[in-house]
């Protein structure tokens, strides 16, 4: 695979555990763009979570071994697609400090990330100056692999754009075509990465709304009986709003008969028993060789597939460095 063809993506690992929203956000894709044969390099963001978790690092890291879990079970084939810690491949450390040089600061002050994270960390404590520079650090973690493009959703979009911002910059500062622009890889069916929690809020560990993707079938079924439904169906027979049901609305991803069973459920002719009923058997069924892939990584495996993921992506970013500081000319 030729380097415009290389996609780079990643997520934080601020929990042990990733949920479906992730899987359906982000995973389902860069599992389908790898299938279709592009180089992807699959990052797991052990340095970006720790713009809010800097009290915690070795628990930083030892999610970040199991968020590398979830990705395999997902689907990421290690032999195919690098899987890395971000914090292995040194070179994002020494990026992040000379484009953070050339950054102006009004850019990051706009960032839609930095609003983000400011309401993530809380008004309790101060910011450091890590959450100001994280769309750097961001933009660093892309520009490295040089990829073509990367996969995001719609509403993320927003959150790249000062990487390319930044790339210009430095082309135009240093008067070299180092960094071409990537492209966003927006999913065809983005109404999947929309999936919303137990509770109809967004999807999130801090509401504990989701279910896991090593969750077992009967955490499954406990977090489902505990669903969301229409508040004013109190009956079998009393009419139903599929679109503001969490259970009809998981129904509509994993369901092949979703639209029978939001008529029957809309018509009183089906209960929310029965809707969970259902929901169970068919998460539990569609998950079940994602969990028995992840529950056949143990510790040693997961740090050689770690290990050989460093190495491919490090021969990619050093190529990048030397690039950079010939372009800067610093020797």
């Amino acid at each position: 695979m030729s380097d415009n063809k290389r996609i780079l993506s990643g997520m934080r690992s601020t929990n042990p555990q990733l949920h479906i929203g992730n899987y359906e956000g982000a995973l389902r894709n860069w599992v389908d763009l790898q299938n279709q044969g592009y180089d992807m390099f699959c990052m797991v963001a052990d340095w970006h979570a720790l713009t809010t978790m800097y009290e915690n690092p070795h628990e930083v890291s030892v999610n970040a071994r199991e968020v590398a879990k979830d990705y395999i079970a997902a689907g990421i084939d290690p032999a195919k697609s690098p899987v890395f810690i971000q914090s292995h491949i040194k070179e994002h450390a020494e990026f992040h400090l000379l484009l953070s040089m050339i950054t102006p600061l009004g850019w990051l002050e706009r960032t839609p990330t930095y609003k983000e994270k400011q309401q993530d960390l809380g008004s309790a404590e101060r910011e450091p100056y890590g959450l100001l520079g994280y769309p750097v650090l961001q933009t660093v973690d892309i520009l490295l692999y040089k990829p073509f493009g990367v996969p995001v959703g719609r509403d993320q979009a927003p959150h790249l754009e000062i990487g390319n911002d930044i790339a210009q910059r430095f082309n135009r500062l240093y008067n070299k075509d180092v960094f071409q622009p990537y492209k966003y890889m927006i999913p065809e069916d983005e109404n999947r990465a929309k999936l919303p929690g137990l509770d109809m809020r967004k999807m999130s560990k801090s509401y504990d709304n989701g279910i896991n993707i090593s969750d077992t079938e009967d955490e499954t079924a406990a977090k489902i009986k505990s669903a969301f439904t229409t508040p004013t169906k109190m009956r079998k027979t009393d009419p139903g709003i599929p679109e503001g049901c969490a259970v009809c609305q998981y129904l509509k991803i994993y369901s092949p008969n979703w639209e029978q069973q939001w008529e029957e459920d809309r018509n009183g002719e089906r209960g929310c028993m029965q809707n969970k009923k259902e929901l169970t058997e068919i998460i539990n069924e569609y998950f079940r060789p994602m969990r028995e892939r992840r529950a056949q990584l143990d510790d040693a495996t997961i740090e050689d597939i770690l290990r050989d993921g460093a190495k491919r992506a490090r021969e990619v970013a050093s190529a990048t460095m030397d690039e950079v500081r010939s372009a800067m000319g610093i020797y």
